[in-house]
């Protein structure tokens, strides 16, 4: 049987992002790429909003921030050279009351220090010139590097691209059990068992378990929360030029529900965010018991519910009162109305928790002899993939090659 070189678990934007840039790097390995669904970004990279973050939220110097900045533009590049349909339509944050501004310029300085390019405060006036529904802005800063994109696309590319290398990416393979030997390790799946050199773990919502079938005791646990969106109907999608965010709340770790243009066409807007009693529950009354036990007896999940539990009601209620939904939003754009939305499709975003209820808002990597394992890999993800790619295939070569 056949010994691969890396086996890559995860077909998301990560692990492919990861498994191109090995192949990319070193044709002659070997490469195997295992997802657990019948195609590639079928989880978190398939089921987001499509924007092309800018970097500028994110804390100076973090992998967060460099891996945007760098992964954006590495996006950019790699959609005009295959031809993956993309649009930099922009972004302006709003701030709609005059105590928001001291925090819109927090966020302006941090986007200069991130470098984001072309990035301007801008007054009332210039919000309307370039979103003229948002009426009731009294600052913004308007971003315009960000943009949106068909991470599926993307995804597909890179499975075409690994494939053209010689490598391969198999489906219907779900992980569950991996043992280390002398000469390598052995990775189990449901239905088949695969040899190889080094694994790198890349499972998103799963990443936690698959750790722990490898021997590995992360110091985190993935909680999984839904963002639930609605979408605008044809006859207001004029309402929207491109993407319009709200300030985010400080003391809350989402950014608030906002509109984004699709590069389909449609315009989303949200999301809320509400604990998801199944780590791929895109439904409301998604559930499966024993994942939503493994979270309710994790003390993170405690701490993190008695610091926010109050902002958590406020998302459950919007999770349910279309009404309320819609008043979040025209705190944004007056002019909506109920009768202007209708669903759309939910996504579910790993939140890494520590013990004591902190969230983990950087990228996290255990590695040990054979093994990388990247248990958080938190917004912005898809857009800083391939960056993430170059920063595990680093580590890869400082640490097995």
């Amino acid at each position: 049987m056949a010994t691969y070189d890396f086996i890559i678990v995860g077909a998301g934007i990560v692990g492919l992002s990861t498994a191109y840039k090995i192949s990319e790097s070193y044709p002659d390995l070997d490469i195997l790429v295992l997802e657990k669904e019948e195609d590639v970004a079928a989880h978190q990279t398939g089921n987001n909003s499509g924007v092309i973050h800018s970097g500028i939220y994110y804390k100076p110097n973090s992998y967060r921030a460099k891996n945007c900045v760098d992964g954006r533009h590495q996006l950019v590049d790699f959609c005009e050279q295959y031809d993956v349909d993309y649009e930099i339509c922009g972004k302006v944050i709003v701030a709609t009351d005059e105590d928001d501004i001291p925090r819109l310029d927090n966020i302006f300085e941090t986007g200069q220090i991130n470098e984001i390019e072309g990035i301007q405060k801008i007054d009332q006036q210039e919000v309307t010139e370039i979103e003229p529904y948002v009426t009731n802005s009294v600052k913004g800063i308007h971003v315009p590097c960000s943009g949106i994109v068909d991470y599926v696309s993307v995804c597909q590319k890179l499975r075409t691209l690994i494939e053209q290398n010689g490598n391969s990416v198999a489906c219907g393979q779900e992980v569950n059990k991996i043992d280390q030997n002398k000469s390598g390790l052995t990775v189990n799946t449901t239905t088949d068992t695969f040899h190889g050199k080094y694994l790198i773990n890349c499972a998103g919502l799963y990443s936690d378990h698959v750790a722990e079938s490898a021997g590995v005791q992360p110091d985190i646990q993935i909680v999984p929360f839904r963002g639930e969106y609605y979408e605008l109907k044809p006859e207001v999608k004029h309402f929207v030029n491109g993407l319009i965010y709200p300030m985010p709340n400080p003391a809350f770790p989402f950014l608030g529900v906002h509109f984004t243009k699709m590069v389909r066409g449609a315009v989303e807007c949200g999301p809320n965010a509400v604990f998801a009693f199944k780590r791929e529950g895109y439904d409301k009354l998604s559930f499966n018991l024993e994942e939503t036990i493994e979270t309710l007896n994790f003390p993170g999940f405690y701490n993190l519910a008695t610091k926010y539990w109050k902002m958590g009601l406020d998302e459950w209620y919007r999770s349910f009162s279309k009404r309320a939904f819609v008043k979040d939003l025209q705190k944004l754009i007056p002019s909506i109305r109920t009768e202007h939305l209708k669903p759309s499709p939910s996504g579910v975003r790993a939140m890494a928790l520590k013990p004591n209820g902190e969230i983990l808002d950087d990228f996290q990597f255990e590695v040990t002899d054979r093994e990388i394992h990247v248990l958080n890999a938190p917004s912005p993800a898809a857009t800083a993939g391939l960056a993430i790619g170059d920063e595990i295939l680093k580590r890869a070569e400082n640490t097995f090659m």
